[in-house]
């Protein structure tokens, strides 16, 4: 038996788990507490059967580092920074491939470890970005369809008609309820992650008064709807860029740990009855 310094057995006490959460990861004889559970996953720590946590990577860096990298950018162009424009169409790759893709990879991810909130989470906003990237696709002909002009030499003809613009609003107004739901769900998880939720939620919000402001013709308002809209994006995305870098600086085993701001004491989990098998 192995002996501390002092001749007496090492203790492994689950109570008092070390520092270092990659550490208890991997440990057999420690559990991650329920606040670094969380941190790590974005999630409730849930019972679930099999060991796939200790066999799998965890996903939730990849998803985070999707919303990150397309959100930023759409907010900057949204906003008007230093002459940027046109919806954010300059960023359409980013759309697809990051914001899409690694959060649709993301999602199964967290779905193979039976993560429930941010499988749905992931999931949502990559076919958000998915479906924003195909509206922007001129090929796919989604706003073409609204204007008579439409042709290879007027790609964006369509984008200004108002009929287009209610439309897509309520693609908008759509995305901020389900963000809305996802707000609430925050409240038992992190600061951090509340900031990216209620962020997205006025974005989406305000993305909706801007294209229905631009369909009754109010392009001064919905100018400074839009603006608004890239300002919370922004916010969002900041709190993005702190998750991403707390998870990535805890799996190399960094010293130093990004507080995300946990919420799991002031919003305790609901006391489930367990029955026992018959």
């Amino acid at each position: 038996m192995p002996t501390s310094s002092n001749g007496t057995p090492p203790i492994h006490d689950e109570k008092m788990p070390p520092s270092d959460p990659l550490a208890m990861h991997r440990a057999p004889s420690v559990t991650l507490s329920p606040e670094l559970f969380e941190k790590y996953y974005l999630s409730p720590q849930t019972p679930v059967h099999g060991s796939l946590r200790k066999t799998f990577a965890n996903p939730t860096p990849l998803a985070v580092l999707g919303l990150a990298m397309a959100l930023t950018p759409f907010s900057c162009d949204v906003m008007g920074w230093r002459g940027a424009g046109g919806n954010g169409a300059a960023s359409i790759g980013s759309y697809y491939f990051m914001g899409g893709m690694l959060m649709i990879i993301g999602s199964i991810g967290e779905w193979i470890m039976g993560n429930t909130y941010p499988f749905v989470l992931f999931g949502a906003y990559g076919g958000f970005w998915l479906s924003f990237a195909a509206t922007l696709t001129p090929s796919l002909g989604a706003y073409g369809q609204y204007s008579t002009n439409y042709s290879v030499e007027h790609p964006s003809a369509g984008l200004d008609d108002s009929a287009f613009a209610a439309s897509f609003g309520f693609f908008l107004l759509a995305m901020a309820v389900l963000s809305l739901i996802f707000a609430l769900g925050t409240l038992r998880l992190n600061i951090c992650l509340m900031v990216v939720e209620w962020g997205l939620t006025l974005c989406f919000t305000l993305l909706t008064a801007t294209f229905w402001h631009l369909a009754q013709g109010n392009a001064g308002v919905a100018g400074k709807c839009l603006t608004a809209a890239g300002a919370f994006g922004f916010v969002a995305s900041a709190g993005a860029w702190w998750i991403l870098a707390a998870q990535i600086l805890a799996a190399v085993e960094f010293p130093i740990s990004l507080p995300v701001g946990d919420m799991s004491g002031v919003f305790p989990a609901k006391k489930v009855k367990v029955e026992s098998a018959v």
